[in-house]
């Protein structure tokens, strides 16, 4: 389990599922903007920010392209890393294709499975949430084509223009990559987050599980001592969740 410092009067954020570039870059423009101005409005209190995946609603890493498009947001990353303020980035389904470009460009670490942490006493387990409990079962399925070197290799030959324009009619059609149906409510019981929360809680304690994916800003007491939650997105909710050290709660921003 990793160990993050938090000092006095700092707070960790947690952001996920922005969907930059959906349906359009022009429309997306105004929705980066907001989460540009949230991103600003924080840097002065951030001691680390964890961004939990599908920033953008389509990306893949040639070797020498990226997608078009999303400048304000990587060059705002760029600035708050720049001044000192870690960034954590977990892939959602939409952009799993990473490889090496945050690293190499934003100093960003770039996470392919949930990963653990203990800030300031406090246990956290956390990750976008794709792919995992008992259901979601078609996208298992997909992101074993998606990872599967031989498949993206073979992508990796289309011309960007072609792969990109391929991918974005993918993302917006299809339900099972576009997680249209994830943004809706399941029930307690039957949300698959919280079930794999809970067996999870069978092998070790963990004081909160955050993840993305859901599209629905939820808190979910598991048990006395653990809670789900869920970050919504920057779509609909505008949500993120803060830590100050004491307590982890979910917030919108309206500005």
């Amino acid at each position: 389990m990793k160990k993050l410092l938090l000092s006095k009067g700092k707070k960790v954020y947690f952001a996920s599922d922005n969907h930059l570039g959906a349906p359009t870059l022009k429309a997306s423009l105004p929705r980066e903007k907001k989460f540009v101005a949230w991103l600003d409005s924080i840097k002065e209190d951030a001691e680390v920010i964890f961004l939990l995946g599908d920033l953008f609603d389509f990306w893949f890493e040639y070797k020498t392209v990226v997608p078009k498009g999303f400048t304000r947001t990587l060059g705002k990353l760029a600035e708050l890393t720049d001044a000192g303020i870690p960034i954590f980035y977990f892939v959602g389904n939409h952009d799993l294709w990473m490889n090496g470009y945050f690293e190499e460009e934003l100093n960003i670490p770039v996470y392919h499975k949930p990963q653990q942490y203990l800030i300031k006493d406090t246990s956290f387990f956390i990750g976008h949430g794709d792919g995992l409990g008992p259901h979601d079962k078609g996208f298992k399925r997909m992101k074993k084509v998606f990872t599967n070197p031989v498949a993206q290799w073979f992508f990796r030959w289309l011309h960007p223009d072609w792969g990109v324009r391929l991918a974005q009619h993918l993302s917006i059609n299809n339900r099972i990559i576009s997680g249209e149906s994830d943004a809706k409510s399941l029930g307690e019981d039957k949300e698959w987050l919280v079930q794999y929360a809970k067996q999870k809680l069978e092998k070790q304690h963990y004081d909160n599980f955050i993840f993305g994916h859901r599209h629905l800003p939820l808190e979910i007491k598991l048990n006395e001592n653990s809670t789900y939650t869920n970050l919504g997105d920057w779509i609909s909710y505008f949500t993120y969740a803060e830590f100050d050290g004491e307590k982890l709660t979910l917030e919108k921003y309206t500005s």
